[in-house]
């Protein structure tokens, strides 16, 4: 796009990205993540397959033991010393998502709806003007 002579990229929400390159291949099983609202869980495991990464987070008795499976492109910094992996979404919009289900990993529908609902407009959105 261009405005009075000025050239403006605008860079979509990648939900199957991280954000910083710098994470990829970073061993952060175990880190604590750290929501909006504060720690929902673990890191039981994560991906770094480029345009494929998740993390899936064991939520222990936040949600009575549920694991979620979060799009790496909602991890928004991660704190090597203190292992903690700090996500752009509130314990709520977690809890909200798409059900869990580790034989889905792979299934194009079911990261294409997990990618709608924490992507731009999504139910699991968040928006800096809420």
């Amino acid at each position: 796009m261009t405005y009075s002579g000025q050239t403006t990229t605008i860079t979509r929400w990648q939900p199957w990205d991280y954000r910083d390159s710098s994470w990829h291949n970073s061993q952060i099983s175990g880190y604590h993540i750290e929501a909006l609202d504060g720690e929902i869980g673990k890191v039981d495991g994560a991906t770094y397959d480029v345009g494929g990464s998740y993390l899936i987070v064991d939520t222990g008795p936040w949600i009575f033991g549920k694991k979620v499976m979060l799009p790496a492109g909602v991890v928004s910094n991660i704190d090597h010393q203190n292992q903690r992996v700090f996500v752009e979404r509130t314990k709520d919009q977690i809890k909200g998502a798409p059900t869990f289900d580790e034989s889905m990993v792979n299934d194009q529908t079911y990261r294409t709806n997990l990618g709608n609902y924490y992507g731009e407009e999504g139910l699991g959105w968040y928006s800096k003007k809420m």
